[in-house]
């Protein structure tokens, strides 16, 4: 899903981080920020507006400045009056500079607000860049639940009633930690990273049926949660059924695709007396195994396939010498 930003909401959010204050009276913060990117004007302080990405903060810092101090009054009134024709959300201004009565000004006429930080320019770019990159970040919400076990975060899903909240609740009692149930919320982080998390209301109960709602917190303690965790593999918890053809060896990788990143996915069916909490523990175990380069069912099938190719007498002797 797709989150609007406002000035105001920025301003609201960061104003404290970010040293903010507001320098033009009377300008809208409801104005749109549309690019999640954020940069300083560069050439268009030249005059070539051409480039200028329109619904892009930006940034005066001290070059800006100078730069303007230096073209004169004129000039630079006429340099504004063209860069402030763009559809600039607003304009930052760092390093607690003076601002000339004239670009306040014009900003004004035109509607868009000049904020002033303290902070350096490097220091500001810091701060508000992750920012925008989690607010602009593509995001969606599923029905499932999310769980830190071993360092992975192992996403459960499956039909509504499966058992899925129980599975996490026995990993919990296990040691391991919740990030989220029944609702969590995903984001895409850079082109291949997934970060899961809760509904901020919903926080780390969860409801389990013929119990009710509990805190995971509460009950567990601080170290059973976590706030948030890379999704890393996702557990379908199936019926069991006898017509499925499930992947008995660990060769085929099943795969499934959430805002287009691609996860390894792990079908388990349930029947009665299969310890699943166990089994999500080797899922975890055995997907960190092949982070660090060990694939087992592959090195398993590679060596069954040397052996298939040594000389049939080669074999025969060395079970002729194996007296255990």
């Amino acid at each position: 899903m797709e989150r609007a930003l406002t000035v105001k909401e920025l301003f609201d959010t960061k104003a404290e981080s970010l040293a903010l204050e507001i320098l033009t009276n009377g300008c809208s913060l409801d104005r749109a920020v549309t690019d999640p990117e954020i940069s300083s004007p560069g050439l268009a302080l030249a005059g070539y507006t051409r480039r200028l990405a329109g619904g892009r903060l930006q940034v005066f810092g001290e070059t800006e400045m100078t730069y303007l101090a230096s073209l004169g009054d004129e000039r630079a009134a006429l340099v504004l009056e063209n860069l402030m024709s763009a559809p600039i959300p607003a304009i930052f201004i760092t390093k607690a500079q003076d601002v000339p009565p004239r670009f306040l000004e014009i900003a004004q006429r035109k509607g868009i607000p000049i904020v002033r930080s303290n902070l350096k320019t490097g220091e500001f770019y810091q701060r508000i860049k992750p920012y925008l990159e989690d607010v602009f970040a593509p995001s969606m919400t599923l029905h499932a639940s999310l769980a830190d076990v071993f360092g992975s975060g192992l996403l459960f899903v499956g039909r509504s009633g499966i058992g899925k909240s129980e599975c996490v609740l026995d990993l919990v009692e296990r040691g391991h930690r919740l990030v989220a149930d029944d609702v969590v919320i995903v984001t895409r982080r850079g082109n291949d990273v997934l970060i899961g998390r809760g509904h901020n209301l919903q926080g780390h109960h969860m409801e389990i049926r013929g119990i009710g709602i509990v805190d995971v917190k509460t009950l567990f303690g601080i170290r059973a949660i976590r706030q948030q965790k890379r999704v890393e593999v996702v557990v379908q918890l199936e019926d069991w059924s006898e017509a499925d053809s499930l992947d008995r060896t660990g060769l085929a990788g099943q795969e499934i695709q959430i805002l287009g990143v691609n996860l390894p996915k792990v079908t388990i069916p349930l029947n009665p007396g299969k310890n699943i909490t166990v089994m999500c523990e080797v899922v975890a175990m055995n997907h960190l195994l092949k982070v660090a380069g060990v694939d087992t069912a592959k090195a398993f099938d590679r060596r069954l396939k040397d052996v298939m190719r040594l000389p049939r007498e080669h074999r025969r002797e060395y079970l002729e010498e194996d007296y255990e």
